[in-house]
């Protein structure tokens, strides 16, 4: 069962959708970064991605993780399918938006573009939110991407890097070189992916469906670090 609304580790509001939304900001040791959407799990915005989110902030980024579910987690693999069906796409886009907003009014944001980063469902909610909103995202990360994906590309102006697990039980490989193609197609640029030896979410040191690999997180975490600094420092 989802657990209650007070277990999610919200600590900011912002304007999104009409109304408001919460997330979790975390700050970086300097004065000034740039700005990083980070987006949860099927899980919901669990300890996990609150710890994601302060090793962005960490190696310099005003890191922001909005709660898309609204207050809800679990660590129950049929209860986060269903929150994840029962999240509309179009809405989770628009909260994903006044984040991106929110983050780019703040004065501690360098910079006039932020990055977004993204796990499972939340990767392909990273390709969705990079093509809605264009020049305002300069770099596009999904980590292994479930869900609805965009169809056209041709709004898409960020940089793409793209991890995928070789053994992944949700994630056919092959899709890798399809997003490859679309991103291709829809922009006329390549995006950069990287496949791993390594199954679905093997990033997620909670190893929740006991894929967690440390050597390729690593690997994928300091790609992903070198990357978003590229393309927003």
């Amino acid at each position: 069962m989802a657990d209650d609304s007070a277990n999610s580790p919200q600590n900011v509001t912002f304007a999104s959708n009409g109304g408001h939304a919460h997330g979790y900001l975390a700050l970086p040791g300097a004065d000034v970064g740039p700005g990083l959407v980070v987006i949860q799990e099927w899980w919901g915005l669990t300890g996990h991605i609150v710890d994601l989110t302060d090793r962005f902030a960490a190696e310099g980024f005003v890191a922001l993780a909005p709660d898309l579910y609204g207050g809800s987690t679990t660590h129950d693999a049929d209860e986060a399918g269903r929150l994840m069906s029962e999240l509309p796409v179009e809405q989770a886009c628009r909260d994903l938006a006044g984040a991106v907003d929110y983050l780019l009014q703040r004065d501690d944001v360098s910079g006039d573009q932020v990055g977004v980063v993204g796990f499972c469902m939340g990767g392909a909610f990273v390709l969705n939110l990079a093509v809605q909103e264009g020049g305002k995202v300069a770099a596009a990360v999904p980590f292994y991407p479930v869900g609805q994906m965009p169809t056209d590309y041709s709004g898409l102006q960020a940089a793409v890097l793209a991890h995928f697990g070789e053994y992944d039980a949700f994630v056919p490989v092959e899709s890798a070189d399809d997003l490859s193609a679309q991103i291709a197609a829809g922009t006329g640029r390549t995006p950069e992916i990287h496949r791993y030896p390594a199954g679905h979410a093997f990033s997620n040191d909670e190893n929740l469906l006991g894929t967690y690999d440390s050597a390729q997180a690593s690997l994928a975490w300091e790609r992903t670090i070198a990357f978003l600094h590229d393309h927003l420092d």
